[in-house]
C-alpha cells in the first residue's frame, strides 16, 4: 500500500515545489492538489464538508501549474489532481496539459477527476449541473482519443471535432491513469466504463455500506461487467491519521491512502507531514 498527501496549494501556503521535496524526502508516493477556478460570491450550493466554505477554495493555484513546479523539484514522487474539475474545462486544452505534465515529469502524473458539487461555479463555465456526468464522460473519452491516436477525431453530443494533430502524447501508455472521485449511486458505473481507479473521501461519515464493503462491491461489479478488478485501483482521500483505519483499509486491499494537509506555511505543515510519515514506516 502506498501513501500520498494532498493540499489546497494556495498563494498563502507552502510552495508546491517545497511541499513536494518534503514529501519525497519522507518516502511519500504521491502529492495531490485540488482545483477550483473560482468561487461565485453568491454561491448557494451547500459544501459537502460542512457549513462554512474555507477560503482555500478560492485561493488555489492552477493544479497543472502547481504540479509542474512540483515535478521540477522531485524525481520519483507521483503528481495527481485531486480532483480536476473536467466539467469546467475544454477537453482539447486539458488533454495537452495532462500530456505535458506527464512528459515533463517522466510519466509521474495521476489524473484524478470528478463532477464537482458547486452548481454556480459550473454555470459560470457554461455547464449545467444535471448533465455534468454525461459531459464528463464524453470529455474523458475524447481526451483518450487525443492521447492515443495520431489523428484523433470525436463526434459526440457535447464534444465534436474532426481529425486533428495534437502533441505531446503522454509518457504513460496508453495514458495516465484516470482516477474517479466520488461516492454516489452511479460512481462505479463510471469507474468501470472509463476509469482506472476509484478515489472516495475516507474521513467523511456516510450512511450505507462501509468502505471495505463498497470496495468489494466495486470488484464484483467490475467482474460482472467483464473488467478485471485488478485493473482498478482504490485510493482513499482524506485518510484520518488513525492506525486502526489504516489497518482496515490495508486488509480491504486499498492501493493508496492520501492524508490531507492544511493550506498553511512550512512551520505548520512539517510536523503534520512527519506525523503522517510514521505510518509509512
Amino acid at each position: 500500500m502506498q501513501f500520498g498527501a494532498s493540499m489546497f496549494s494556495t498563494d498563502y501556503s507552502i510552495r508546491p515545489d517545497d511541499l513536494a521535496r518534503l514529501l519525497e524526502d519522507r518516502g511519500f508516493e504521491s502529492m495531490w492538489v485540488p482545483e477550483h477556478t473560482h468561487i461565485p460570491a453568491d454561491r448557494r450550493s451547500p459544501w459537502p464538508g460542512g457549513a462554512d466554505l474555507p477560503r482555500d477554495y478560492w485561493h488555489t493555484y492552477d493544479p497543472f501549474v502547481a504540479l509542474t513546479a512540483a515535478a521540477g523539484a522531485t524525481t520519483n514522487l507521483k503528481l495527481g489532481t485531486g480532483i480536476c474539475l473536467l466539467v469546467e474545462r475544454d477537453p482539447i486544452t486539458t488533454a495537452k496539459e495532462v500530456a505535458s505534465v506527464d512528459r515533463l515529469s517522466n510519466g509521474r502524473f495521476l489524473f484524478g477527476i470528478g463532477g464537482g458539487w458547486n452548481a454556480e461555479e459550473m454555470a459560470n463555465h457554461g455547464t449545467r449541473f444535471r448533465r455534468r456526468w454525461r459531459l464528463m464522460r464524453e470529455r474523458v473519452l475524447a481526451m483518450k482519443e487525443i492521447w492515443t491516436k495520431d489523428e484523433p477525431e470525436f463526434h459526440g453530443e457535447f464534444v465534436d471535432f474532426d481529425k486533428m494533430w495534437a502533441w505531446p502524447k503522454p509518457v504513460q501508455q496508453p495514458h495516465p491513469p484516470v482516477i474517479m472521485g466520488g461516492d454516489g449511486p452511479t460512481t462505479f458505473d463510471r469507474v468501470i466504463e472509463y476509469g482506472d481507479g476509484w478515489m472516495p473521501i475516507g474521513g467523511r461519515a456516510s450512511q450505507g455500506p462501509s468502505l471495505p464493503e463498497k470496495i468489494a462491491l466495486l470488484r464484483r461489479q467490475a467482474e460482472e461487467a467483464g473488467r478485471d478488478p485488478a485493473s482498478i485501483s482504490v485510493s482513499i482521500f482524506g485518510t484520518p491519521r488513525d492506525e486502526g483505519f489504516i489497518h482496515t483499509m490495508e486488509a480491504a486491499g486499498v492501493d493508496r491512502l492520501v492524508f490531507g494537509l492544511p493550506s498553511a506555511e512550512r512551520d505548520e505543515v512539517v510536523p503534520l507531514i512527519d506525523e503522517c510519515a510514521r505510518f509509512i514506516q
